[in-house]
């Protein structure tokens, strides 16, 4: 028997205030991580058979993005974080059996602003990630 599938509700993300996890609220939807990996071609005349031949480079731990309902007190934190040249620690924690988790570090770089004439106020925050994702069973740090 395969694994159950695993809705998002329930799901969260927060930020390290450097005391404790400070969840962040109001998201409606997480994009990410979209890691990927560089490769090189290596390919020289006398490669055999005509096919191209890559080696492994730099893996990119790639970025996420939070779709937000907008809250003043969490545009200033995202604001905060942008406006920094600092690292800041994050974590993703999914509603799955295991909770699974992902921590990592990033910058934002993205803070734009969804106003429209009939509809909730949205935010869409980007965040960089910076080194490995790592991914924990349990929510990582408490």
């Amino acid at each position: 028997m395969g694994s159950l599938a695993v809705v998002g509700k329930g799901s969260f993300f927060r930020r390290w205030s450097g005391a404790a996890w400070v969840d962040i609220s109001e998201i409606l939807s997480i994009g990410g991580p979209g890691m990927s990996r560089d490769v090189i071609d290596v390919t020289s005349l006398d490669s055999v058979g005509g096919y191209k031949e890559f080696i492994a480079g730099f893996r990119d731990p790639g970025t996420l993005t939070l779709s937000m309902i907008f809250r003043r007190d969490t545009f200033n934190t995202m604001k905060t974080d942008f406006e920094s040249d600092t690292l800041q620690n994050y974590e993703l924690v999914l509603s799955d059996a295991e909770v699974t988790s992902f921590e990592f570090e990033g910058l934002v770089t993205e803070l734009p602003l969804t106003v429209p004439a009939d509809d909730k106020i949205t935010m869409e925050v980007t965040i960089k990630i910076s080194g490995e994702v790592t991914v924990n069973s349990g929510s990582g740090s408490a």
